[in-house]
């Protein structure tokens, strides 16, 4: 019998650590404040953790601008701790992926000041220099943020190095194959220390194209957007490192291309990434019929392939998708089952079980150097106390509003809260093969709803998603079947043959 690996049925959870709980006093959220807090991982049911980056770092990007691979920032913890957190996550059955950030390095890091020091460096081709003028960058590339080109003059050495992000961020020259044998070495650290995957900060773009020429770049389109086929030679080579290990180490990447197809060229010929995310969703109206579009991609663009997708609505870079839809507790509840029901990995943010807002961050508290993605990071409320669960009541950022109610202690004893939702339906999704790892279909529906069938072997499962403001009939699609799960209490339920407005229900086989 063919055993699916985990990531195919797993249920897997974003941690921001920054975010999540401090136990220090310092106002940020460390390594130990997570294990603090695996009881509630354990209790939702969660397989999977994703942390955001706790390599030593400067902090300039929040971790994304890795100063050592192959160490933990003191601000988190250190290695012990860590060790102690994979052990712990592990006794809970829960797996443990770390962010990899393989495009860019930090300025302090050693390769790259190092590779400043002198032209004549070891290191200098660990990274992209270009000779030219301080008034003429290379080319026309322009980086993520701040705005401005994607150059940054070296006075010491007269020569310009890319940065794809920030200028404390220079890429590494992954066509330099030193560079490819350091960065496999890293990945090699943790997977000795237990590590079960990881997350790849845009990895689609650590091959760059040949002379790096200029690109039409119109606004908002990220320079990430290219493509280069050594890239997937690359991913390959990333590939083959996992493999060396048992346990179905897995790799899955932040390929922020707003193109499906595209995306699944990533997952190449069952050798390159296993897992990618699809971030359309992200940019998806809640209404039906647009939603029902990006399911028929998702089922064209990955499926086709015998490749495996994602689903994701929010993260650490955009706003929670409950601010998204306005705030409507309803629509979130409705969006946590069309989450968990489709076919392909879910991944949830911390405290989306919860139903958090954004946070409202005064510009005066901001601390992201984008500017924009602050409110989304806000901490984690753990209990009604003024400190919600954290040391102290100010921390690096303020906390999200409803704090007082919107928090873990009180919604794990309301059997009605957003967190017990958000636990029935993972449970109702582990005890189906159907809504784990089945087809699915997508069926007739009326105005405003989207309905589809997940199937494995005689399990079946209906789910119904009503995106409108209105009660809809829905008299014929749920013949045979019976409610298993409702976003909506008992006493809210319409006319037979009706789903309320803003609802969503998991149906099984009535006989």
């Amino acid at each position: 019998m063919v055993t699916e690996p985990w990531w195919k049925s797993a249920v897997i959870y974003q941690i921001y650590p920054r975010s999540f709980c401090d136990s220090t006093g310092n106002g940020v959220g460390d390594l130990e404040g997570i294990i603090n807090h695996l009881e509630h991982l354990s209790w939702l049911g969660v397989d999977a953790i994703w942390l955001s980056p706790v390599f030593t770092s400067p902090m300039v990007d929040h971790g994304y601008d890795v100063s050592n691979y192959c160490d933990i920032d003191p601000l988190f913890g250190d290695l012990d701790t860590f060790d102690r957190l994979v052990a712990r996550c592990h006794e809970h059955g829960i797996r443990v992926i770390l962010d990899w950030v393989p495009n860019h390095s930090s300025d302090q890091h050693p390769w790259f000041v190092d590779s400043r020091s002198s032209r004549d460096s070891a290191k200098r081709d660990w990274y992209i220099w270009r000779d030219g003028t301080p008034d003429s960058p290379p080319n026309n590339w322009q980086a993520e943020f701040p705005a401005g080109p994607a150059w940054a003059w070296d006075e010491t050495t007269q020569a310009w190095y890319l940065h794809m992000f920030a200028p404390e961020q220079p890429d590494l020259n992954w066509a330099n194959p030193e560079v490819r044998e350091a960065m496999h070495a890293t990945l090699r650290f943790w997977l000795d220390r237990g590590v079960d995957g990881f997350r790849m900060d845009v990895v689609h773009a650590i091959g760059k194209p040949d002379g790096l020429p200029d690109r039409e770049q119109g606004p908002g389109q990220p320079l990430t957007e290219f493509d280069n086929a050594v890239t997937h030679d690359y991913l390959k080579d990333i590939r083959a490192v996992l493999d060396e290990y048992d346990g179905d180490r897995m790799a899955v990447g932040e390929v922020y291309l707003l193109d499906s197809f595209r995306v699944a060229t990533y997952y190449g010929d069952n050798d390159e990434l296993h897992l990618s995310f699809n971030f359309l969703p992200l940019w998806t109206r809640w209404e039906a019929e647009p939603w029902r579009k990006q399911i028929e991609v998702a089922i064209e663009a990955f499926d086709s392939i015998d490749a495996w997708t994602t689903w994701v609505l929010s993260n650490h870079d955009v706003p929670r998708h409950r601010s998204r839809y306005g705030g409507d507790e309803r629509t979130a509840r409705a969006a946590a089952v069309l989450l968990l029901c489709l076919r392909g990995t879910p991944f949830l943010y911390a405290g989306e079980e919860l139903g958090l807002l954004d946070a409202d961050v005064p510009p005066e508290l901001s601390q992201d150097p984008a500017g924009k993605r602050d409110g989304c990071r806000a901490p984690i409320p753990w209990d009604s106390t003024e400190t919600h669960g954290w040391v102290r009541p100010d921390n690096w950022l303020p906390f999200p509003p409803e704090s007082e109610t919107r928090n873990a202690e009180t919604q794990h004893a309301d059997p009605a809260s957003m967190a017990n939702l958000y636990r029935e339906i993972i449970t109702a999704r582990r005890d189906s093969p159907a809504l784990q790892l089945g087809s699915i279909e997508l069926l007739p529906s009326p105005n405003g709803v989207l309905v589809f069938e997940r199937r494995n072997g005689d399990d079946r499962r209906l789910v119904i998603v009503n995106m409108g403001n209105d009660q809809a009939d829905i008299s014929g699609l749920i013949d045979g079947w019976e409610v298993q799960l409702r976003t909506e209490a008992e006493r809210d339920a319409p006319p037979d043959n009706h789903i309320p407005a803003r609802c969503a229900e998991i149906l099984r086989p009535s006989f």
